[in-house]
């Protein structure tokens, strides 16, 4: 009997192992299927890509299916323990795999150099290390492009597309991944997750179109609206969009940078005619109102100080003040040239992000709010002891968990910060660029502060120490911290 239950034991708990590892494979069969989708651009561009993303597509398909016949699991449905391990191993894996053309490309990356600028990709950061794209094959460039639009939308999007048909369920992914609380519209994870697509590609081709009649070609307007849809940054061009300077593209992608920084949700409550939650309209509101503020702060100061003429200061202003804050990363011009008090602006809206449940990075606009509602009680109560002050959100009363969750997220937000800045000054960073690539990665914001990695540089010249670091804190950031940290409590296993 006791070896029965030994036995018992060990296949329960190869099981939850196994529905750890299998879904990973499903997902480098996507990746594979995407690979083979280039192949077919390689010929029509004929830049001699092919072979590279055949042999790739071939390899990853391969060992997405040994993934699926050697860890198929007898039982289904994850527990909270099992999607945290996932959501985590699915980033880091994703990434290793997806470098590998640009690693065998005849202008081929680093192992270092490759895993970095797909890390970049699919957690929609926008660092890069690569130089001379206006040289580099198409096929190498929309594949930048596609990674980030994949991830974008997010490998917990494309698990909840999956997982239905697996019967392994998710609706705790989507929580994981996009820390979006808002009521369910959808009884079933894969309804969200087709509403929350369809959304976004619906999204997505409006802003190819409002590229194209801009005036950039097919190839630019598919790639840069990949790229702008998922609030990732990645160009065509060295330049970025400064390449193409015009005001209707600069523009059209300051309104798409900033649609894609409001919840998603928030858009299929509109296509359900349903009323927004006191919480959405809240950060919705407050998202649009700091990025008025700040817009015109600095086109007036740009109008006072360098004499611009106000219509291309609001023009660039509203540009690279969206790009930052939805953690875009475009740049039109090195804005860090605009004067010191600029560049210290630039370098705090790093950490602001768009709102929770878009695919903007940061500490996000909720958190603020609350943030500031709750200094706002404490103010009060040290003025009228004996008041009774309730923080609200909107119409909804603040529960002291949803407090005490927001303080913890934003104190681990700094110091992952500050231990990260402090790895990459041991590695040979010097401080400013350490204190500003670490922010700008855990932010998933893509240039940072200073000669070497600012609008008008990249992360090329960096050590390889350095790049691994970076690339830990992108999926850090881009897990929202708590994911990763969980990991490293011993309760978490037991």
């Amino acid at each position: 009997m006791e070896i029965q239950d030994v036995t018992e034991r060990g296949r329960w708990a190869a099981d939850r192992r196994n529905l750890v590892i299998f879904p990973i494979g499903w997902l480098l069969i996507v990746i594979a299927l995407a690979e083979m989708l280039l192949v077919l651009v390689s010929l029509v561009f004929l830049d001699g890509e092919t072979l590279v993303f055949l042999a790739s597509a071939m390899g990853t398909f391969a060992l997405g299916v040994a993934i699926i016949i050697t860890f198929a699991p007898k039982r289904h449905g994850m527990d909270f323990r099992q999607a945290v391990l996932f959501v985590t191993a699915a980033w880091l894996v994703v990434p290793l795999v997806a470098a590998v053309p640009l690693m065998l490309s005849p202008d081929g990356l680093s192992f270092a150099d490759a895993y970095f600028e797909t890390v970049s990709a699919i957690t929609t950061t926008g660092s890069t290390v690569m130089s001379g794209l206006d040289e580099q094959p198409e096929t190498i460039l929309l594949w930048r492009s596609v990674m980030q639009w994949v991830g974008g939308i997010g490998i917990i999007g494309m698990a909840l597309v999956i997982f239905p048909f697996l019967r392994l369920g998710g609706m705790q992914l989507f929580k994981l991944e996009s820390s979006d609380r808002s009521e369910k519209l959808f009884y079933r994870s894969g309804q969200l997750a087709g509403a929350i697509f369809g959304v976004y590609v619906l999204i997505t081709i409006g802003c190819i179109l409002a590229y194209r009649f801009g005036g950039m070609r097919w190839f630019d307007a598919i790639n840069h609206a990949f790229t702008t849809v998922c609030t990732g940054g990645f160009s065509t061009h060295d330049a970025s969009m400064g390449y193409f300077d015009s005001p209707v593209i600069f523009w059209a992608a300051t309104f798409f940078m900033a649609a894609s920084g409001i919840p998603f949700l928030t858009y299929v409550r509109l296509a359900r005619r349903s009323q927004f939650s006191s919480r959405m309209e809240t950060q919705v509101f407050g998202f649009l109102t700091f990025l008025g503020v700040v817009v015109l702060a600095i086109a007036i100061w740009l109008v006072v100080v360098d004499g611009i003429p106000f219509e291309t200061a609001l023009t660039q202003s509203a540009f690279n003040v969206v790009s930052v804050v939805t953690t875009t990363g475009y740049a039109t011009q090195d804005y860090l040239a605009w004067g010191t008090p600029v560049a210290g602006m630039f370098f705090l809206l790093t950490f602001v992000g768009g709102c929770t449940g878009s695919t903007a990075g940061g500490i996000k606009i909720f958190r603020f709010q609350v943030l500031v509602r709750m200094v706002g009680q404490m103010v009060t109560r040290q003025s009228f002891p004996h008041a009774v002050v309730v923080p609200r959100y909107g119409a909804r009363i603040l529960q002291d968990g949803e407090v005490a969750s927001v303080c913890v997220f934003v104190f681990l937000y700094f110091a992952t910060w500050l231990g990260v800045s402090l790895l990459l000054q041991l590695v040979g960073v010097d401080p400013v660029t350490a204190l500003s690539g670490s922010i700008t990665a855990i932010s998933n914001v893509g240039p940072g502060i200073g000669p070497i990695i600012g609008p008008a540089g990249n992360f090329a010249s960096l050590p390889d120490a350095a790049k691994w670091i970076l690339s830990l804190a992108m999926i850090i950031g881009r897990l929202e911290i708590m994911t990763v940290f969980v990991l490293l409590v011993p309760a978490f296993y037991r």
